[in-house]
């Protein structure tokens, strides 16, 4: 299924509660989001972008939770990209890759994000950081 945003410059922001509550939360409005703009559910661009914004999420809420603070995320619509961001509170531990064992249930994570979008990376802000990743629009 060929799936292409139409919208470019489009943007969602959305503030949600950091619990696994709100991290499921996150990746379904996604996922709506992204069909508003043009993108299917179940169409490659819809389901890789879940991925990345439930791992990107569930790291925000296990990983940089602030008591108090939500997490964000923003979608926007680039020209043939779409960038999905994360931002939490606590700025002093960026995310890292684990060196995984191979009995390992978890960690995973990054390697997901990494597998699937173009880049990815992570910014500082005045108040905690933000970990981005971008997936090709119009190739799915």
């Amino acid at each position: 299924m060929n799936a292409e945003i139409t919208l470019v410059g489009a943007e969602f922001v959305q503030r949600f509660s950091a619990t696994r509550r709100g991290a499921r939360l996150a990746r379904r409005l996604a996922v709506h989001q992204l069909d508003e703009w043009g993108v299917p559910y179940g169409s490659g661009l819809s389901d890789d972008a879940a991925v990345i914004v439930s791992e990107l999420a569930a790291n925000a809420v296990l990983h940089g939770l602030v008591a108090g603070r939500d997490f964000e995320l923003r979608l926007v619509a680039l020209a043939g990209t779409l960038r999905i961001e994360v931002s939490d509170a606590l700025g002093e531990r960026g995310p890292q890759q684990r060196r995984l064992r191979a009995d390992a249930e978890s960690g995973y994570g990054l390697y997901l994000v990494e597998a699937l979008a173009t880049s990815w990376g992570v910014t500082d802000r005045v108040v905690g950081k933000t970990v981005w990743a971008e997936l090709p629009a119009g190739r799915h």
